[in-house]
């Protein structure tokens, strides 16, 4: 059995970050994602905060410099998914996939967030491949019909994303706002979008001919909207579901110990940015080095 120094897990911005951190200090992490790496930057529209980039880069642009980078400086990624993280009589951790268990002194979560999921209707299951909680999926979609649920930058983002090939119609449940000013004025000069507030989703069909049927309440009363797809972002919540009671409870013991790390979407909350994932990734690597040669910072 081999004990890793430094287990990641997530190979977003922040899990990528400290990977690379780690490895200029002469370490060899072990990184271990579930899908893709780039995390949330797959479905970004437009990454305007973070510098080097005048006018932005796009989410899916950024990704690929991203494993650019990783391939220059062979930093292995194993595609596999954490199905348990617990540690073993507080010596180790063991991180469990489908295909193996690796032991490792330290890990770090970098595993970001998932979408909450539509709970106010009923999905017939047939219409489950109408559903997304991503754009990304949606992004070479044409000519088609998609409506957002959400008030929030990614349900504005979304739209901006597919609105240049596509109708989008944006339904917002209440009728403020949540979204970066930006976000809206972009929005509004967008002839492909269309906003709607007041408007909640009650039940969903198969349409006659394709796609799917939402009946809708609105002040005005029922309405029904046609789609090819519908993508709910009505929020994100982190991604956790693999860790152990054990780890849990004793969570705060090992961060105090420097073992385990909580780093980007996974601890931010609303300050889910990519630039703050990538602080957050380089301090963690930082931080574990001087664990491990005994340096004070």
């Amino acid at each position: 059995m081999e004990i890793k120094d430094v287990l990641i897990i997530g190979a977003g911005p922040a899990g990528i970050a400290a990977g690379i951190q780690l490895k200029r200090y002469g370490l060899e992490p072990v990184l271990l994602e579930r899908a893709e790496i780039g995390g949330l930057l797959k479905n970004a529209n437009l990454v305007e905060n973070y510098p080097g980039f005048p006018g932005g880069i796009s989410g899916p642009a950024l990704v690929k410099l991203f494993e650019r980078q990783v391939s220059d400086l062979s930093l292995g990624i194993h595609y596999q998914e954490v199905t348990k993280l617990d540690i073993e009589k507080g010596h180790y951790f063991l991180a469990e996939t489908r295909k193996s268990v690796y032991y490792s002194r330290r890990v770090v979560v970098a595993t970001g967030t998932q979408p909450r999921r539509f709970q106010d209707f009923e999905i017939p299951e047939e219409l489950n491949r109408h559903i997304f909680y991503e754009v990304y999926p949606l992004l070479d979609t044409s000519g088609k019909e998609i409506a957002i649920v959400g008030a929030g930058d990614a349900a504005f983002d979304y739209a901006l994303n597919l609105a240049w090939r596509n109708k989008v119609t944006i339904l917002n449940h209440g009728l403020g706002l949540k979204c970066l000013p930006l976000l809206w004025e972009r929005t509004k000069a967008e002839s492909q979008i269309e906003y709607r507030e007041n408007t909640a989703i009650t039940s969903i069909k198969p349409h006659p001919i394709s796609g799917i049927l939402l009946e809708c309440t609105t002040p005005a009363g029922l309405v029904s909207l046609q789609a090819d797809y519908l993508i709910g972002a009505i929020g994100r919540e982190p991604y956790l579901d693999f860790l152990s009671e054990r780890i849990i409870d004793l969570t705060p013991e090992l961060e105090q110990q420097g073992l385990l790390y909580f780093i980007g979407d996974v601890k931010n909350g609303l300050y889910r940015q990519t630039s703050i994932s990538v602080g957050d990734g380089v301090r963690a690597a930082m931080n574990i080095f001087w664990k491990l040669k005994e340096i004070q910072p």
